[in-house]
């Protein structure tokens, strides 16, 4: 997994390429990976959600939906985005497309804010 983007406050893009390493016995790509792959993006995006608040963030909950499968060499590219960041919670949401478009995991998850030392 690669982070492409995290320019924009609350926002991380992460793309990856769906290789062998990542299969199941069904042959199509773990959903384990897929949701570790959902929480990384969605952990970027808290970090870069808390403003000028240096902070350390640990995932609390999450729910994830899986569409429909991703196959063998496809590019993954996963968007989260920060949809509320209180001052000990910030609630963050996901998407994996495929390189044809398709939607095939959703998530959502809050995240507990940390404070940094400096």
């Amino acid at each position: 997994m690669v982070c492409v983007d995290k320019s924009t406050p609350g926002t991380s893009v992460w793309t990856m390429r769906a290789d062998e390493r990542f299969l199941n016995p069904a042959g199509i790509i773990q959903g384990g990976f897929l949701a570790a792959m959902l929480d990384s993006a969605m952990g970027a995006s808290a970090v870069t959600g808390a403003g000028e608040r240096r902070v350390h963030v640990a995932n609390t909950e999450m729910k994830v939906s899986f569409l429909r499968p991703a196959e063998l060499d496809a590019t993954l590219t996963c968007t989260a985005r920060v949809l509320k960041t209180g001052s000990v919670i910030c609630f963050v949401e996901a998407r994996i497309l495929d390189d044809q478009d398709r939607l095939i995991a959703t998530a959502s998850s809050s995240y507990l804010l940390k404070d940094r030392p400096d």
